[in-house]
């Protein structure tokens, strides 16, 4: 639904089964479907193929960050890093309206707080290796498959380790409640 209902959705950075990334398919492809109809209808000389139609369809492509589960922990989700280049084959081979864009991940906490200068992250050294690995694999130079790693605690030392992206939310807004002080509210 999110990826067929939100037009300017630009990337989703969770995908982390093959499930996931045929239901963003299935979604963006409908989305975009409805798009190209939208730009024919009344002006038989314009199509999706050509000017201002085409470019809303290019744009249209959801770019995704495939989770590696960096840390094995069973808390965290993501693809472990031996299964990735498949989820990552999938998604080129066989979701032209997703582009894989890069890997993410969310390390271990413990590494995060050890971080220094002197102390790489091993969350931060797997998914690099593990990028370039699949980098390899598929044929790409490493730039093309992007980097999202490092959060408030540790973004110097994902920064310093090549990250493209980093989180760092809860130096903006600060922490967050624990998970059981959350309150959920249902729509009824």
């Amino acid at each position: 639904m999110l990826a067929e209902q939100i037009p300017n959705l630009w990337c989703v950075s969770s995908v982390d089964s093959v499930k996931k990334a045929d239901a963003l398919e299935k979604g963006r492809a409908a989305f975009v479907a409805r798009l190209a109809a939208e730009h024919t209808i009344g002006e038989p000389a314009k199509s999706a193929d050509s000017g201002e139609g085409r470019d809303a369809v290019a744009e249209a492509v959801l770019r995704i960050m495939v989770q590696v589960n960096t840390s094995g922990e069973e808390s965290k989700s993501g693809v472990e890093p031996s299964d990735a280049l498949a989820l990552c084959e999938h998604i080129r081979t066989s979701c032209p309206h997703l582009q894989l864009t890069g890997l993410m991940t969310i390390g271990a906490i413990a590494r995060s707080q050890a971080t220094t200068p002197g102390n790489e992250n091993e969350d931060f050294v797997t998914l690099k290796n593990t990028r370039d690995q699949i980098a390899k694999e598929l044929g790409m130079l490493g730039g093309e498959l992007e980097l999202s790693m490092g959060m408030s605690a540790d973004f110097e030392g994902a920064i310093a380790m090549g990250s493209d992206e980093v989180r760092v939310g809860s130096d903006i807004f600060g922490e967050r409640p624990p998970k059981k002080d959350t309150m959920v509210v249902e729509k009824g």
